[in-house]
């Protein structure tokens, strides 16, 4: 279902409230307030409302919102009721950490499929996914897998994202401390930890 052009920022926290009342569903509850899932996941009140409100009208007043209704349309919103299989290329310390973290299921996301430039690590299984060579990226698009992660060094990040790009990817997970430059139709969000770890000394005291 597509819905009215959205804001980022709204998208952006919509995973956010997904952990949220998934975290209260392990715990038996039936129903949350927007105050209550706002402490939760540390957004206010009112902007969880009028995130929600983007899409309809969830909740139900002096009850709040159900938690299995908000779980259904969340995902349905991000697509995540179904399952996406990923390729990661790079399967040094990032690549191997995202193919053991167990977590990305609970998101509709598996990686089934690993690559590496690196002949010595191609034809072994990590987490259960075998890495392949690099050199055959181009067949992930008859698998079906339309992501893709990068975990490869910064001097040939571009050179991978454009053969993804060139194999049918069509969104992609940058985890290289460069700037991608990808077709409209693509879309990259690039995680640097970098550059967030290097954003906390200025909170820092002085003295």
């Amino acid at each position: 279902m597509r819905y009215r052009k959205i804001p980022d920022e709204t998208i952006r926290r919509l995973p956010v409230y997904l952990r949220g009342v998934l975290h209260l569903s392990e715990q038996g509850m039936e129903s949350v307030s927007s105050r209550k899932l706002g402490g939760l996941v540390g957004v206010p009140p009112w902007l969880i409302r009028k995130d929600f409100s983007y899409f309809g009208d969830f909740g139900t007043p002096g009850i709040g919102y159900g938690i299995k209704t908000l779980i259904k349309q969340i995902s349905k919103i991000l697509r995540l009721d179904v399952m996406h299989e990923a390729a990661v290329v790079g399967v040094g310390n990032v690549g191997s950490a995202l193919l053991s973290y167990s977590g990305f299921g609970i998101y509709g996301f598996r990686i089934s499929a690993a690559f590496d430039v690196d002949k010595r690590k191609v034809g072994k299984v990590r987490s259960g996914v075998k890495i392949e060579d690099v050199s055959t990226l181009r067949g992930v698009k008859k698998r079906g897998i339309r992501l893709g992660i990068i975990a490869v060094p910064a001097a040939v990040a571009q050179q991978v994202a454009d053969e993804m790009v060139e194999a049918g990817i069509i969104g992609i997970l940058n985890f290289s401390p460069r700037y991608i430059t990808v077709p409209k139709k693509v879309k990259v969000i690039t995680i640097d930890i970098g550059m967030d770890l290097a954003r906390l000394p200025y909170y820092l005291p002085c003295g």
